[in-house]
């Protein structure tokens, strides 16, 4: 019951965190498409007007991106596990923080390999991977670098999706209590309001287990953290509910 009630206070919390990012985000875009729009019709050379059309064009692919990134979660709101394109829950995980990240001047190093499609509920598993990303941005100041990569364990017969970053990283004595629901390395929220109630790894281990695949840390301090989720690949069953 308890680790009902936890994963339901992160998924609130994961979702208006959500919420005001990309409405932040929408605002900043119709903003730009505004300006641009009146620059061109205050211009009549064809350049300037060129330009114009460019940046409007831009904007609205952004925001294209990120409209089919949150209806990619709404459409899968249930508990079920399925045969899932684990590329595109990633894809759509780093389009929902490309500007969070671009905020931050964090360098986004990302390697997606052809894998088998993964057995998961794909909401949930971004969920996991968005708060892995926030983490990995907090763990550093200003500039940093995070490495995504996605590939398959032919030996395993599982896809491993790794998160690092090349923050502060985690004293080893602190490592075994890392996922224990409360516990937290942070002070509290960081400016952006994230962060600091010790839920968010709690909740991502609960997911992970309950997909039975595994979740597993290593850290260095002063060098960084690294995350790496096993998932098992899709099998002939796909559809079960989620423990």
């Amino acid at each position: 019951m308890l680790k009902q009630q936890l994963a339901e206070a992160q998924k609130m919390t994961a979702l208006g965190e959500l919420v005001g990012t990309t409405t932040h985000e929408f605002n900043n875009i119709l903003m730009t498409v505004l300006n641009y729009a009146k620059m061109g019709m205050r211009h009549r050379d064809d350049e300037t007007r060129d330009k114009a059309f460019d940046k409007i064009l831009a904007a609205s692919q952004r925001a294209a991106k990120i409209t089919n990134a949150v209806l990619g979660m709404a459409r899968n709101r249930s508990d079920v596990i399925e045969s899932t394109d684990l590329g595109k829950v990633i894809d759509d995980a780093l389009v929902l923080l490309e500007r969070e990240m671009n905020k931050y001047r964090i360098s986004m190093e990302v390697e997606l390999l052809d894998v088998p499609e993964t057995q998961c509920n794909g909401n949930q598993i971004q969920q996991v991977l968005l708060n892995l990303l926030t983490n990995a941005r907090q763990a550093m100041d200003i500039g940093g670098t995070i490495w995504v990569k996605l590939e398959h364990d032919a030996e395993e017969n599982m896809n491993l999706l790794t998160v690092r970053d090349s923050g502060c990283g985690i004293p080893q004595e602190e490592l075994p209590r890392i996922f224990d629901p409360f516990y937290s390395t942070k002070a509290g929220p960081d400016e952006s309001g994230k962060g600091g109630t010790g839920l968010g790894l709690s909740s991502c281990l609960n997911i992970i287990d309950s997909h039975q695949g595994r979740l597993k840390i290593e850290s260095t301090v002063g060098v960084g953290t690294q995350f790496i989720i096993m998932l098992p690949v899709a099998s002939d069953d796909e559809h079960l509910a989620v423990a």
